[in-house]
């Protein structure tokens, strides 16, 4: 089953969001996109199949977005993918692809609706928070 993360390990809901697909028995691809960021064609994609424009994808937090100008909404598309690729924490977090979607998952359950394969146990976020209730 072919279910792949882009995944931050420093982000909270990147790790609940992964944690929730392991939960599922599912092992994802996992890519590291701070490190290995996707291809332009591989963003665009990804932020069109989640059904957003590619300003919805783009993180405003904790990023150079507003050093770099990017709140001025005569920035296009294409400028925008062009900082992404060049400053990959500007890419919102985590984007999940399966077979059933691809969804900007925050908040991480958001998730759920893509998986192909159910909940196997009880989950709670590492805040707390119920996600998966007990049977």
């Amino acid at each position: 089953m072919d279910i792949v993360i882009y995944h931050n390990p420093a982000c909270g809901t990147s790790r609940n969001t992964l944690a929730l697909i392991r939960n599922t028995g599912a092992e994802p691809q996992v890519i590291e996109y701070l490190q290995h960021p996707p291809s332009r064609e591989v963003l665009a994609g990804l932020v069109a199949r989640a059904g957003l424009t590619v300003r919805e994808a783009i993180r405003q937090k904790d990023t150079p977005y507003l050093e770099l100008g990017l709140d001025d909404p005569a920035i296009g598309d294409a400028a925008l993918l062009d900082a992404m690729l060049a400053h990959p924490i500007l890419i919102n977090r985590p984007f999940v692809a399966t077979p059933l979607g691809v969804r900007l998952c925050r908040p991480s359950e958001v998730v759920l609706g893509i998986l192909p394969l159910p909940q196997l146990a009880p989950f709670a976020k590492e805040d707390g928070q119920r996600v998966v209730p007990h049977d």
